[in-house]
């Protein structure tokens, strides 16, 4: 298993649905910044949002464990162990990317086995 490497690229903001929806003062993203870097594998990196985490897990999983191909048959994302994607706030949404890196993953806790 790889780790990933997670880089956020964008933080938006929808001004308009802010408006009808967001409570007064709303703005972008506050718990990221643009160029901010994470690696993982199996656990949620410190510092990241579990919101974010949520959404940009499966592929952190699926780069770590091969993913040397092109997601979903080559009409998504051009460079083989990469993806884009971003967090579920409708609002102020974070655009990441994730890039498969050749550093290997190492397990830095001991399984408990239930011996019941």
């Amino acid at each position: 298993m790889k780790k990933c490497k997670i880089t956020v690229l964008k933080r938006h903001f929808d001004q308009e649905l802010a408006a009808e929806y967001g409570v007064e003062g709303l703005g972008r993203c506050p718990m990221l910044q643009e160029g901010q870097v994470f690696y993982a594998d199996y656990a949620k990196p410190e510092g990241l949002c579990d919101e974010a985490w949520k959404a940009v897990y499966q592929y952190v999983f699926a780069l770590s464990h091969g993913g040397e191909e092109l997601f979903y048959y080559g009409d998504w994302i051009r460079e083989p162990g990469v993806a884009i994607c971003s967090c579920n706030d409708g609002l102020r949404p974070v655009i990441f990317k994730i890039e498969r890196t050749d550093e290997e993953s190492v397990i830095d806790y001991t399984p408990v086995r239930d011996r019941r």
